[in-house]
Protein backbone atom coordinates (compact mmCIF):
# COMPACT_ATOMS: atom_id res chain seq x y z
CA UNK A 1 0.00 0.00 0.00
CA UNK A 2 1.60 3.50 -0.72
CA UNK A 3 2.35 5.56 1.55
CA UNK A 4 -0.03 8.63 2.36
CA UNK A 5 1.43 11.93 2.03
CA UNK A 6 -0.07 14.44 3.69
CA UNK A 7 -2.04 17.20 2.88
CA UNK A 8 -2.08 20.58 3.91
CA UNK A 9 -4.33 23.57 3.61
CA UNK A 10 -2.73 26.88 3.35
CA UNK A 11 -3.57 30.23 4.26
CA UNK A 12 -1.95 33.14 3.43
CA UNK A 13 -3.48 36.86 4.57
CA UNK A 14 -0.55 38.94 4.89
CA UNK A 15 -0.97 42.06 2.59
CA UNK A 16 -4.13 42.79 0.12
CA UNK A 17 -4.09 39.25 -1.35
CA UNK A 18 -6.84 36.42 -0.02
CA UNK A 19 -4.71 33.32 -0.85
CA UNK A 20 -5.89 29.86 0.07
CA UNK A 21 -4.23 26.35 -1.10
CA UNK A 22 -3.71 23.01 -0.46
CA UNK A 23 -0.90 20.87 -1.34
CA UNK A 24 0.00 16.99 -1.31
CA UNK A 25 3.70 16.23 -0.24
CA UNK A 26 6.52 18.47 -1.26
CA UNK A 27 5.28 19.46 -4.83
CA UNK A 28 1.77 18.17 -5.72
CA UNK A 29 -0.56 21.43 -5.94
CA UNK A 30 -4.15 20.55 -5.35
CA UNK A 31 -5.01 24.41 -5.63
CA UNK A 32 -4.21 27.61 -5.26
CA UNK A 33 -6.43 30.08 -5.15
CA UNK A 34 -6.13 33.89 -5.04
CA UNK A 35 -8.38 36.72 -4.51
CA UNK A 36 -7.11 40.41 -5.09
CA UNK A 37 -7.49 43.54 -4.19
CA UNK A 38 -5.55 45.45 -6.88
CA UNK A 39 -8.76 47.40 -7.57
CA UNK A 40 -9.99 48.19 -4.21
CA UNK A 41 -6.65 49.85 -3.54
CA UNK A 42 -5.99 51.29 -6.75
CA UNK A 43 -7.32 54.62 -6.34
CA UNK A 44 -5.51 55.43 -3.54
CA UNK A 45 -2.31 54.67 -4.89
CA UNK A 46 -1.28 51.68 -2.44
CA UNK A 47 -2.14 49.37 -0.24
CA UNK A 48 -4.75 51.03 2.65
CA UNK A 49 -4.50 48.31 5.45
CA UNK A 50 -8.46 48.67 6.72
CA UNK A 51 -9.50 48.23 3.64
CA UNK A 52 -7.40 45.42 3.18
CA UNK A 53 -8.46 43.71 6.62
CA UNK A 54 -12.10 43.96 5.19
CA UNK A 55 -11.33 42.88 2.43
CA UNK A 56 -10.09 39.70 3.86
CA UNK A 57 -13.20 39.46 6.12
CA UNK A 58 -15.73 39.63 3.13
CA UNK A 59 -13.39 36.92 0.90
CA UNK A 60 -11.79 34.47 3.37
CA UNK A 61 -13.85 31.51 3.67
CA UNK A 62 -15.05 31.83 -0.05
CA UNK A 63 -11.59 31.40 -1.24
CA UNK A 64 -10.67 28.52 1.19
CA UNK A 65 -14.03 26.59 0.08
CA UNK A 66 -13.18 27.22 -3.15
CA UNK A 67 -9.46 25.74 -2.84
CA UNK A 68 -11.15 22.74 -1.21
CA UNK A 69 -13.31 22.17 -4.28
CA UNK A 70 -10.76 22.28 -6.58
CA UNK A 71 -8.62 19.76 -5.05
CA UNK A 72 -11.88 17.66 -4.42
CA UNK A 73 -11.27 17.12 -1.01
CA UNK A 74 -13.64 18.24 2.62
CA UNK A 75 -11.69 19.29 5.55
CA UNK A 76 -12.40 16.23 7.61
CA UNK A 77 -9.94 14.93 4.62
CA UNK A 78 -7.30 17.51 5.11
CA UNK A 79 -3.71 16.42 7.59
CA UNK A 80 -2.88 20.27 8.85
CA UNK A 81 -3.85 24.17 8.95
CA UNK A 82 -0.80 26.25 7.62
CA UNK A 83 -1.57 29.95 8.20
CA UNK A 84 0.84 32.95 7.48
CA UNK A 85 1.52 34.74 11.25
CA UNK A 86 3.85 37.34 9.74
CA UNK A 87 5.69 39.35 8.23
CA UNK A 88 2.39 41.99 7.33
CA UNK A 89 -0.13 43.85 8.01
CA UNK A 90 -1.86 42.65 11.74
CA UNK A 91 -5.18 43.55 10.76
CA UNK A 92 -4.54 41.37 7.70
CA UNK A 93 -2.90 38.52 9.28
CA UNK A 94 -5.09 38.44 12.35
CA UNK A 95 -8.21 37.49 9.64
CA UNK A 96 -6.04 34.25 8.07
CA UNK A 97 -4.93 33.50 12.25
CA UNK A 98 -8.26 33.13 13.30
CA UNK A 99 -9.87 31.52 10.54
CA UNK A 100 -7.22 28.96 10.70
CA UNK A 101 -7.47 28.66 14.72
CA UNK A 102 -11.56 27.97 14.61
CA UNK A 103 -10.65 25.50 11.71
CA UNK A 104 -8.07 23.45 13.74
CA UNK A 105 -10.41 23.68 16.62
CA UNK A 106 -13.58 22.80 15.08
CA UNK A 107 -12.15 19.96 12.55
CA UNK A 108 -9.15 18.81 15.15
CA UNK A 109 -6.27 19.45 13.01
CA UNK A 110 -2.43 20.56 13.57
CA UNK A 111 -2.43 24.18 13.56
CA UNK A 112 1.01 25.04 11.32
CA UNK A 113 2.17 28.60 11.97
CA UNK A 114 4.61 29.83 8.67
CA UNK A 115 6.76 32.47 8.18
CA UNK A 116 5.68 34.41 5.08
CA UNK A 117 9.10 34.76 4.01
CA UNK A 118 9.96 31.25 4.12
CA UNK A 119 6.73 30.54 1.72
CA UNK A 120 8.30 32.74 -1.25
CA UNK A 121 11.80 30.99 -0.19
CA UNK A 122 10.35 27.53 -0.82
CA UNK A 123 8.04 28.52 -3.85
CA UNK A 124 10.37 27.05 -6.54
CA UNK A 125 10.74 23.55 -4.77
CA UNK A 126 7.15 23.32 -6.89
CA UNK A 127 9.09 23.70 -9.95
CA UNK A 128 12.12 22.06 -9.24
CA UNK A 129 12.35 19.22 -6.72
CA UNK A 130 16.76 18.61 -6.60
CA UNK A 131 17.17 22.16 -5.17
CA UNK A 132 20.29 21.03 -2.56
CA UNK A 133 20.98 23.01 0.51
CA UNK A 134 22.79 25.55 0.82
CA UNK A 135 21.43 28.12 -1.31
CA UNK A 136 21.23 31.89 -1.58
CA UNK A 137 17.66 33.61 -1.87
CA UNK A 138 16.56 37.09 -2.91
CA UNK A 139 13.50 37.74 -1.81
CA UNK A 140 12.17 40.61 -3.34
CA UNK A 141 8.51 41.98 -3.04
CA UNK A 142 6.52 44.96 -2.06
CA UNK A 143 7.42 44.72 1.76
CA UNK A 144 10.98 42.49 1.15
CA UNK A 145 14.20 42.76 -0.25
CA UNK A 146 16.70 40.33 1.66
CA UNK A 147 19.59 38.07 0.61
CA UNK A 148 19.18 35.12 2.89
CA UNK A 149 21.86 31.88 3.25
CA UNK A 150 19.37 28.93 3.41
CA UNK A 151 21.09 26.17 4.87
CA UNK A 152 17.96 23.70 5.96
CA UNK A 153 14.40 24.20 6.00
CA UNK A 154 14.29 26.25 9.39
CA UNK A 155 17.90 27.52 9.24
CA UNK A 156 18.24 30.57 7.80
CA UNK A 157 20.67 33.52 7.93
CA UNK A 158 19.84 37.01 6.75
CA UNK A 159 22.91 38.24 4.71
CA UNK A 160 21.43 41.34 3.37
CA UNK A 161 18.07 43.84 3.47
CA UNK A 162 16.96 46.99 2.19
CA UNK A 163 17.71 49.68 5.55
CA UNK A 164 14.58 51.77 3.84
CA UNK A 165 12.27 51.07 0.63
CA UNK A 166 11.85 47.39 -0.35
CA UNK A 167 12.39 46.85 -4.46
CA UNK A 168 8.52 46.74 -4.74
CA UNK A 169 7.57 49.48 -2.74
CA UNK A 170 10.20 51.56 -4.78
CA UNK A 171 8.70 50.89 -7.90
CA UNK A 172 5.01 51.68 -7.04
CA UNK A 173 6.68 55.37 -5.67
CA UNK A 174 8.25 55.63 -8.85
CA UNK A 175 4.65 55.18 -10.69
CA UNK A 176 3.01 57.29 -8.42
CA UNK A 177 5.60 59.86 -9.20
CA UNK A 178 5.38 59.52 -12.93
CA UNK A 179 1.37 58.92 -12.64
CA UNK A 180 1.28 55.69 -14.15
CA UNK A 181 -1.20 53.43 -11.48
CA UNK A 182 -0.85 51.27 -9.09
CA UNK A 183 0.63 48.48 -9.14
CA UNK A 184 3.60 49.95 -9.96
CA UNK A 185 6.04 47.12 -11.11
CA UNK A 186 3.99 46.10 -14.90
CA UNK A 187 3.60 50.02 -15.89
CA UNK A 188 7.04 50.99 -15.21
CA UNK A 189 8.09 47.57 -16.81
CA UNK A 190 6.07 48.15 -19.70
CA UNK A 191 7.26 51.48 -20.11
CA UNK A 192 11.10 50.43 -19.87
CA UNK A 193 10.89 48.29 -22.82
CA UNK A 194 9.70 51.41 -25.41
CA UNK A 195 12.82 53.12 -24.08
CA UNK A 196 14.47 54.70 -27.03
CA UNK A 197 17.73 55.74 -24.61
CA UNK A 198 18.46 54.87 -21.07
CA UNK A 199 19.20 57.61 -18.20
CA UNK A 200 22.13 56.26 -16.06
CA UNK A 201 20.75 56.63 -12.91
CA UNK A 202 23.53 55.34 -9.60
CA UNK A 203 23.33 52.00 -8.49
CA UNK A 204 21.02 51.24 -5.52
CA UNK A 205 23.61 49.82 -2.81
CA UNK A 206 25.34 50.65 0.04
CA UNK A 207 28.91 51.85 -0.05
CA UNK A 208 29.92 50.75 3.52
CA UNK A 209 30.76 47.27 2.58
CA UNK A 210 28.04 45.46 3.40
CA UNK A 211 25.61 43.65 1.18
CA UNK A 212 22.21 45.85 2.47
CA UNK A 213 20.51 48.05 0.13
CA UNK A 214 19.16 51.79 0.04
CA UNK A 215 16.42 52.25 -2.74
CA UNK A 216 15.57 56.03 -1.22
CA UNK A 217 17.97 57.63 -2.74
CA UNK A 218 17.29 56.13 -6.64
CA UNK A 219 13.56 57.32 -6.17
CA UNK A 220 15.01 60.78 -4.68
CA UNK A 221 17.42 60.71 -8.63
CA UNK A 222 14.23 60.32 -10.42
CA UNK A 223 11.94 62.46 -8.79
CA UNK A 224 14.61 65.48 -9.44
CA UNK A 225 16.05 64.66 -13.06
CA UNK A 226 12.19 64.38 -13.68
CA UNK A 227 11.74 68.04 -11.69
CA UNK A 228 14.96 69.39 -13.66
CA UNK A 229 14.20 67.71 -17.22
CA UNK A 230 10.30 68.41 -17.50
CA UNK A 231 10.05 67.52 -21.30
CA UNK A 232 11.58 63.91 -20.27
CA UNK A 233 9.34 61.26 -21.22
CA UNK A 234 8.59 58.32 -19.07
CA UNK A 235 10.20 55.56 -20.68
CA UNK A 236 13.68 57.14 -20.79
CA UNK A 237 12.92 57.33 -16.66
CA UNK A 238 11.53 54.19 -16.52
CA UNK A 239 14.11 52.14 -18.60
CA UNK A 240 16.86 54.14 -16.41
CA UNK A 241 14.96 53.54 -13.22
CA UNK A 242 14.85 49.65 -13.69
CA UNK A 243 18.19 48.88 -14.90
CA UNK A 244 19.62 50.67 -11.68
CA UNK A 245 17.28 48.50 -9.63
CA UNK A 246 18.60 45.58 -11.37
CA UNK A 247 22.21 46.22 -11.62
CA UNK A 248 21.88 46.46 -7.59
CA UNK A 249 20.23 43.65 -7.22
CA UNK A 250 22.75 41.33 -9.50
CA UNK A 251 25.56 42.70 -7.82
CA UNK A 252 25.07 42.09 -4.12
CA UNK A 253 23.33 38.98 -4.67
CA UNK A 254 25.94 36.87 -7.31
CA UNK A 255 28.79 38.58 -4.43
CA UNK A 256 26.98 37.15 -1.38
CA UNK A 257 26.93 33.62 -3.92
CA UNK A 258 30.72 33.99 -4.42
CA UNK A 259 31.93 34.55 -1.02
CA UNK A 260 29.95 31.96 0.63
CA UNK A 261 31.22 29.17 -2.22
CA UNK A 262 27.35 28.22 -3.12
CA UNK A 263 26.72 27.73 -6.83
CA UNK A 264 22.76 27.64 -6.05
CA UNK A 265 20.85 30.84 -6.43
CA UNK A 266 16.83 31.10 -5.72
CA UNK A 267 14.21 33.90 -6.49
CA UNK A 268 11.02 35.02 -4.50
CA UNK A 269 8.32 37.57 -4.21
CA UNK A 270 5.93 39.43 -6.29
CA UNK A 271 8.54 41.23 -8.16
CA UNK A 272 10.36 38.29 -9.65
CA UNK A 273 6.97 38.37 -12.30
CA UNK A 274 9.50 40.72 -13.62
CA UNK A 275 10.71 39.64 -16.63
CA UNK A 276 13.04 41.76 -17.37
CA UNK A 277 14.50 41.53 -14.23
CA UNK A 278 14.17 37.84 -14.30
CA UNK A 279 16.29 37.67 -17.84
CA UNK A 280 19.20 39.60 -16.22
CA UNK A 281 19.20 36.73 -13.46
CA UNK A 282 19.32 34.24 -15.70
CA UNK A 283 22.11 35.86 -18.29
CA UNK A 284 24.22 36.76 -14.98
CA UNK A 285 23.44 33.14 -13.57
CA UNK A 286 24.89 31.54 -17.05
CA UNK A 287 28.15 33.41 -17.47
CA UNK A 288 28.95 32.61 -13.80
CA UNK A 289 28.21 29.01 -13.94
CA UNK A 290 25.33 29.47 -11.48
CA UNK A 291 21.90 27.70 -10.93
CA UNK A 292 19.45 29.60 -10.40
CA UNK A 293 15.54 28.82 -9.72
CA UNK A 294 12.71 30.76 -10.32
CA UNK A 295 8.68 30.31 -9.43
CA UNK A 296 6.32 31.21 -11.61
CA UNK A 297 3.15 32.47 -12.74
CA UNK A 298 0.72 32.25 -9.46
CA UNK A 299 3.62 31.63 -7.32
CA UNK A 300 5.87 34.46 -7.66
CA UNK A 301 2.96 36.42 -5.81
CA UNK A 302 1.55 35.91 -2.42
CA UNK A 303 0.10 32.85 -2.23
CA UNK A 304 -1.52 30.07 -0.14
CA UNK A 305 0.38 26.94 -2.00
CA UNK A 306 3.57 28.27 -0.89
CA UNK A 307 2.48 28.84 2.85
CA UNK A 308 0.85 25.07 2.36
CA UNK A 309 4.69 23.92 1.20
CA UNK A 310 6.41 25.46 4.14
CA UNK A 311 3.66 23.94 6.76
CA UNK A 312 3.95 20.58 4.99
CA UNK A 313 7.48 20.44 6.38
CA UNK A 314 6.72 22.14 9.43
CA UNK A 315 4.17 19.05 9.56
CA UNK A 316 7.02 16.16 9.44
CA UNK A 317 8.80 17.51 12.30
CA UNK A 318 5.60 17.84 14.50
CA UNK A 319 6.06 21.53 14.59
CA UNK A 320 2.49 21.98 15.48
CA UNK A 321 1.55 25.64 17.60
CA UNK A 322 -1.53 26.08 20.23
CA UNK A 323 -4.36 28.20 19.69
CA UNK A 324 -3.35 31.16 21.10
CA UNK A 325 -1.52 31.83 17.94
CA UNK A 326 -1.00 35.72 18.00
CA UNK A 327 -0.27 37.87 14.81
CA UNK A 328 3.78 38.82 14.44
CA UNK A 329 4.06 41.49 12.29
CA UNK A 330 7.43 42.64 12.44
CA UNK A 331 8.57 38.79 12.24
CA UNK A 332 11.75 38.14 10.53
CA UNK A 333 13.79 34.41 9.57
Amino acid sequence: MAKHEPVILGIETSCDDTSAGVVQGSSKILSNIISSQVKIHSEFGGVVPELASRSHLENIYIVIEEALKQAALKLEAIDGIAVTYGPGLVGSLLVGIEVAKSLSYVYKKPLLKVNHLEGHIFSSLFMEKNIKFPFIALIVSGGHTELVKVSAFGRYSIIGQTRDDAVGEVFDKVAKLLELGYPGGPEVEKLAARASFEIKFPEAVMKDGSFDFSFSGLKTAVRNYKHNNLDIDNNSLCSGFQQAVIAALLNKTFKVALKNNIKRLVLGGGVIANKTICEAFVKKAKKEGLDLFIPTGKLCTDNGAMIALAGYHKYLKKQFCELDLNADPGLTL
